[in-house]
């Protein structure tokens, strides 16, 4: 019995803090999972950035409110489903990723939650559990699933390597010379029939 655990950011949506960048005409605030492994800095470093302009979850949101998600995720999504379990895995935040959600048909979401002031201000993050990724994952063969997990950050390469099968997808060329034993794709139509291969 498999269940599939996808990334969310780069592999269903566009990048949430690539898009802000550009929104907010702040280019630092680019960088992402696929630059940093360490999340805990990254986010600490995102804080202090949006303090400094002093901009706040508002702005943000606005932002996401423009947000599609990439061409195919929702048909690749809905075919997946009918297919097997599927469970989206992401260092998000519920405050960011709900009106990207509702797009993609309401599929199962576990990510983090930020702390936000009355005014605003984004003054912290809780996350899930440590190594949400892959705590979940090996929660989730504790219970007598296999997982097929599929990512394009550094952040998911643990719970790729943890499961039956992994795949890269829309990743960088960096990470696909670094882990060249992981398949890596580029379109739903690959990634999909690489899963389909894996159902048992």
């Amino acid at each position: 019995m498999e269940i599939v655990c996808l990334d969310m950011e780069g592999v269903l949506v566009p990048e949430i803090w690539i898009a802000f960048s550009k929104a907010s005409g702040i280019p630092e605030l680019c960088r992402t999972t696929r630059d940093e492994p360490d999340y805990h800095k990254l986010m600490n470093w995102r804080l202090s950035v949006l303090k400094e302009h002093g901009l706040g979850l508002r702005e943000i949101q606005e932002t996401i409110g423009k947000i599609e998600p990439l061409p195919g995720a929702r048909e690749f999504l809905d075919e997946l489903r009918t297919l097997t379990q599927v469970v989206i895995l992401s260092d998000t935040f519920t405050q960011f990723a709900m009106p990207l959600m509702k797009q993609l048909g309401w599929p199962t979401l576990l990510c983090n939650t930020l702390e936000v002031a009355p005014n605003g201000e984004i003054t912290g993050f809780k996350m899930r559990i440590k190594d949400s990724k892959l705590s979940t994952v090996r929660a989730l063969q504790s219970i007598g699933y296999d997982t097929i997990a599929s990512g394009d950050s550094y952040n998911d390469l643990d719970m790729i390597k943890a499961s039956k099968a992994g795949f890269l997808f829309r990743t960088t060329e960096r990470i696909k010379a670094d882990y060249p034993q992981f398949p890596a794709f580029e379109r739903f139509d690959d990634l999909l029939a690489a899963i389909k291969e894996q159902l048992t």
